[in-house]
């Protein structure tokens, strides 16, 4: 006897809502089959979870796998950290489920990975992982499998995905993505350096994009590309969706902060090393000493640190290990010679001098350490030594303090 068991499963990220139940009928061939329908969601920064209601599963033919897509890793094409954490035959079925996604239907995961030992249970993970690769998927909202068993043993499971539109809603919506992108692209330095491509995309979604819990489609690159309102996901997939357009290396990472909340971020590779960029909090906006109201302001601090850098603040999480990120060439204020080893008078008058050429509305530079910082507030404010490198005009500066990420900001205007 053939026993036919039907999983399916809502993803958005987050917390975790079962339903069940069972129905019997007829496996062609067959004496009897038996069918449960589970559910869950997952979804970031909301307090309830939505559910997701099983849909009919449709009877799988038995028919052997196509055998999946090409192996990215070997197609000359942009580099999948996710999937390169996979074995070779959870490889397989991570082909097998990008191609049921991209097709918008039923796959039959490869026999090779049954073979291998691989079941229903290896399923989530490697989901997970071809999610973290892909934003270009922003239909996607879970998945559902119906597997096959003989006695004790799988014979084989079929992969579909849950998806939040069909197939016309689904064009549509990607070619006003792709539009929207376009623009963002055709101002991008794409043969700059990966440092000037990654810091592009980071003031540029900053720049356009409000954070509102509130946003429709706010898991998705749609929130951010058409709608221009999103939370952390959205601003962390649109950030992956527009480095991988640029040809670079970068997958999502899950997670919570200091306040204990779900959160995403990315992992990008820069001239060869690994880094994290949080463009959700590179959002920042500040109220000036004028009175005139909010200002837009990039916070800096996020855009490309190192794993001591972030874990100041931020918990890795989910189900993807990351690699240790000790590299800070192409951290922001290494790069743009931005940081203090000591109260440096030459260097600081550098950069307020520099800040005020280019008429920026601030100054933001980092120290070496806490000693450092202590040491430079010390001389800045309680030694009111700001003012020296001031206008003579200044009468008066606001300011904010990362002490976690030992960074001081000023205010010109």
């Amino acid at each position: 006897m053939i026993r036919k068991r039907s999983v399916i499963f809502g993803i958005l990220l987050g917390i975790c809502v079962l339903l069940g139940g069972c129905r019997y009928g007829e496996y062609p061939g067959m004496e009897q089959t038996q069918e449960e329908a589970f559910s869950h969601t997952w979804k970031f920064e909301e307090t309830e979870a939505a559910k997701t209601e099983p849909s009919d599963m449709q009877e799988a033919s038995g028919e052997e796998p196509s055998g999946g897509q090409e192996d990215p890793e070997q197609s000359g094409e942009i580099s999948y950290y996710a999937y390169g954490t996979l074995s070779e035959s959870e490889r397989l079925w991570y082909q097998d489920m990008e191609k049921a996604l991209v097709s918008m239907e039923e796959q039959h995961l490869s026999k090779a990975g049954l073979n291998a030992g691989m079941d229903e249970t290896d399923i989530a993970g490697i989901f997970q992982c071809l999610m973290n690769d892909h934003p270009e998927f922003f239909y996607v909202e879970g998945y559902q499998y119906t597997k096959y068993t003989r006695g004790n043993q799988t014979v084989g499971i079929v992969f579909t995905g849950n998806y939040s539109a069909n197939n016309i809603e689904v064009e549509s919506r990607r070619t006003k993505i792709e539009e929207e992108a376009a623009k963002i692209l055709e101002q991008a330095p794409l043969y700059g350096s990966d440092y000037e491509k990654v810091k592009y995309v980071y003031e540029t979604l900053v720049k356009n994009t409000e954070y509102d819990l509130e946003a429709s489609d706010n898991q998705n690159i749609y929130s951010v590309f058409v709608n221009h309102k999103s939370v952390c996901q959205g601003y962390a997939k649109a950030t992956q969706y527009l480095l991988q357009k640029m040809g670079m290396e970068c997958t999502l990472v899950q997670g919570t902060v200091d306040t204990g909340e779900s959160h995403a971020w990315n992992l990008v590779k820069v001239d060869g090393a690994y880094y994290y960029v949080d463009t959700t909090w590179g959002d920042a906006s500040y109220r000036t000493g004028t009175g005139a109201g909010p200002q837009l302001s990039v916070n800096y601090d996020y855009l490309c640190v190192t794993t001591e850098q972030l874990l100041r603040t931020h918990t890795l999480g989910g189900e993807v290990s990351m690699p240790e990120c000790t590299d800070s060439a192409a951290n922001y204020y290494v790069k743009e010679d931005l940081v203090l080893d000591g109260y440096d008078v030459d260097k600081l008058q550098r950069i307020f001098r520099q800040a005020q050429e280019q008429q920026k509305a601030d100054v933001t530079f980092k120290c070496v350490d806490e000693a450092c910082l202590a040491t430079v507030k010390k001389k800045l404010l309680d030694d009111r030594e700001i003012f020296q490198y001031l206008p003579d005009t200044e009468k008066q500066i606001s300011y904010a303090c990362n002490d976690k990420q030992l960074s001081m900001t000023f205010w010109l205007r």
